[in-house]
């Protein structure tokens, strides 16, 4: 890697890593916040939900963006506007009685710019990563996220329960604001879309949209993997919103469920260690049948197995996932032009994305009509059946790289 390709990768890991941890400070600090007011918890989902459906929503539109301008350029606006939604969110919570709709408001924003930066990542680390070292560099990246997740919502819950969740939202905001700044210092200029001259902007985004999914369908290895995806999303989800009510009435308490997370937190950080140290030639085979053992730890639960097989399995399902996802990055990034890669990514985080709501709202529903077992077990048929079917479609089967 040449002296400036290395530099420009140390900036963007480290952006990235300040970006992630400041990713997960938000929800944290949200969650405490709001639920610590008397009879605004109600609240919670909203404004979360307000994020996180903006954020679905733009995908597609930031793929075109970041394929079709500088991908640099359009995470720094985005790392920009974020820097603002967080500090006015922390602005909202000096008040005694914080104006929620507002705060709605500043997360739906946050979460679009959350879906302008995303897409344009890849086509940087493609850039920026040689071929032969892509994998660990992708491996690094996950492993940032993953440490993020272990350590941003603890620094947020201690920064709301000592200073306050203003104080938490300031920091949110300076470490997007540190993050942009790296980002902007980036020197990387990834291959672009060519654009559509003689169409309204309007038109010529909607076409190059309407580009990105036919590029999807044409890769079938890709769509059906996507699918598996949506499968996992959607098995998490019933996971995480029936798993509490099961662990925590029959398995031992919160002090099992928090062990569990935290094992989980672990196993995901693990995972993404060894993705750089592994060299894996059927990628999008062996990235199937590893999310498919996501189907135990549902397993588990719905039997009320004893709590230490549960929370070996768990972690052992996040270890899987934490080595899968940086593998994936790199077949990808291998597989798919440059000049498509943002588009590509979008719709795999949006098709993701949608599919876990699903199942933090059906999850609970089914659990209340029919008990907590019988979405266990579904969820744990989808994702399983779901993701080995796609790891045997043929031409899954046949994707190789050296």
């Amino acid at each position: 890697m040449s002296a400036g390709r290395h530099r420009g990768f140390a900036l963007l890991f480290t952006s990235q890593t300040i970006s992630a941890t400041s990713d997960f400070m938000g929800p944290a600090a949200l969650t405490l916040a709001i639920v610590g007011h008397d009879g605004q918890s109600t609240a919670l989902g909203l404004v979360l939900g307000c994020g996180l459906l903006a954020k679905i929503i733009v995908l597609p539109v930031g793929g075109v963006l970041a394929d079709r301008l500088d991908p640099r350029r359009v995470a720094v606006a985005a790392g920009l506007l974020r820097v603002g939604t967080q500090a006015g969110i922390g602005v909202a919570l000096l008040d005694e009685a914080p104006r929620f709709p507002l705060i709605a408001l500043l997360q739906f924003i946050a979460g679009g710019a959350a879906g302008c930066a995303f897409p344009a990542v890849w086509p940087l680390v493609v850039e920026l990563a040689p071929k032969e070292r892509r994998q660990r560099a992708n491996a690094l990246l996950g492993t940032a996220r993953s440490v993020a997740l272990l350590f941003g919502p603890g620094l947020a819950g201690i920064l709301t329960l000592t200073l306050g969740p203003s104080a938490a939202f300031f920091l949110d905001a300076a470490g997007f604001a540190i993050s942009t700044v790296l980002l902007a210092m980036v020197r990387a200029r990834p291959a672009r879309a060519p654009g559509r001259m003689g169409r309204p902007k309007v038109l010529a985004g909607w076409a190059e949209a309407r580009e990105g999914w036919a590029e999807v369908r044409a890769r079938r290895w890709y769509w059906t993997t996507l699918v598996a995806h949506a499968a996992w999303n959607f098995a998490s989800g019933v996971l995480l919103t029936v798993g509490p009510v099961v662990v925590t009435g029959s398995l031992g308490g919160q002090g099992v469920w928090i062990v569990m997370v935290q094992a989980g937190g672990a196993g995901l950080l693990l995972g993404s260690l060894l993705a750089g140290r592994v060299n894996v030639r059927r990628p999008i085979l062996m990235g199937n049948l590893g999310l498919a053992c996501y189907a135990v730890p549902l397993v588990l639960l719905a039997a009320r197995a004893p709590a230490p097989w549960l929370i070996v399995a768990y972690a052992s399902a996040l270890a899987l996932l934490g080595l899968m996802e940086p593998i994936w990055d790199n077949a990808v990034q291998a597989l798919v032009p440059t000049r498509a890669l943002a588009r590509l990514t979008a719709y795999d985080l949006m098709l993701s994305l949608s599919a876990q709501p699903v199942g933090l709202t059906l999850g609970p529903a089914v659990a209340a009509a029919a008990g907590t077992a019988l979405p266990l077990f579904a969820a744990s048929a989808v994702v399983s059946v779901t993701c080995v079917v796609a790891a045997l479609i043929p031409e899954n089967r046949r994707v190789v790289l050296p």
